[in-house]
């Protein structure tokens, strides 16, 4: 579930609590499509921080046994960004700023999340992944769109093409974590910012939020791109047995996954 405090000082906090392991799924997105109107028609919010319950995960990744289930019989172009896509993109043009808060890992559509948000503040327990075209799919959610945008054209296809995990150092040389705190100061440092920036109206903010987002020109059009890429691969079935060897591996178990995701991914590709 997805809990939302009260707004302090123009600042809302979102915990995350999905047990056992913070998938992304139809609860997070459904939570999300359920909380995002109040905040979205209340004016006195400013800034949002979302932040993990989970130890380990701030969102572990897609379910899954849930793609598999999803396979579609035959591809039919898609004219529209998916659910997961087109909600991720709704809290990026939201009027307000908003900030993750991780200490532990977010891979798949957990780091597609984070990459839709407009800040990330991050320990150095962080790991980001996208693991998605081994197991013969896409970062459908957003991935491919946005991670050109935060690093440029040859870093995001090494990082969607290698599978790799990133640390949070390599991810703040990267520029998609905005700063390193350690675990204790987290929230403090978050804290402190979400109140600097809740001091500006909310007016200014949709503004500059607004001429930054057209300077990069038309994600929406590119998040119906990969939307479509997505449908076209999974009605080839491209992704059945990579993702059953990556179950058979150990993916999405917990113990095996803190581990790390290098021996899943290179299980899943022989």
């Amino acid at each position: 579930m997805l809990t939302c405090s009260g707004e302090i000082g123009g600042v809302v906090k979102i915990t995350i609590d999905i047990p056992p392991s913070n998938l992304v799924g139809a609860e997070f997105i459904g939570g999300l499509i359920q909380v995002l109107p109040s905040l979205e028609q209340d004016p006195s919010v400013k800034v949002v921080v979302f932040q993990s319950n989970d130890p380990d995960f701030f969102l572990m990744h897609g379910d899954a046994h849930a793609l598999l289930d999803a396979t579609p019989l035959a591809y039919e172009p898609v004219v529209e960004p998916n659910v997961a896509a087109s909600t991720f993109q709704r809290v990026t043009k939201a009027p307000f700023v908003t900030i993750g808060v991780i200490d532990g890992a977010a891979r798949g559509g957990g780091c597609e999340f984070l990459s839709a948000l407009d800040l990330r503040i991050g320990s150095p327990r962080v790991v980001i992944g996208q693991p998605e075209a081994a197991l013969g799919i896409l970062p459908g959610a957003g991935g491919t769109v946005r991670w050109p945008r935060i690093v440029g054209r040859a870093s995001a296809l090494e990082l969607i093409l290698s599978a790799r995990d990133i640390d949070a150092t390599e991810a703040l040389s990267l520029g998609w974590l905005q700063r390193i705190v350690s675990t204790d100061e987290l929230e403090a440092e978050v804290d402190a910012l979400a109140r600097q920036i809740a001091r500006m109206s909310r007016e200014i903010i949709a503004a500059v939020k607004r001429i930054v987002d057209v300077s990069l020109a038309d994600v929406e059009h590119a998040l119906v791109a990969e939307s479509d890429a997505l449908a076209r691969l999974m009605a080839s079935g491209s992704h059945i047995e990579p993702l059953h060897r990556f179950l058979a591996a150990g993916g999405q178990q917990r113990e095996v996954e803190r581990a790390g995701m290098k021996s899943v991914i290179d299980a899943v590709l022989g």
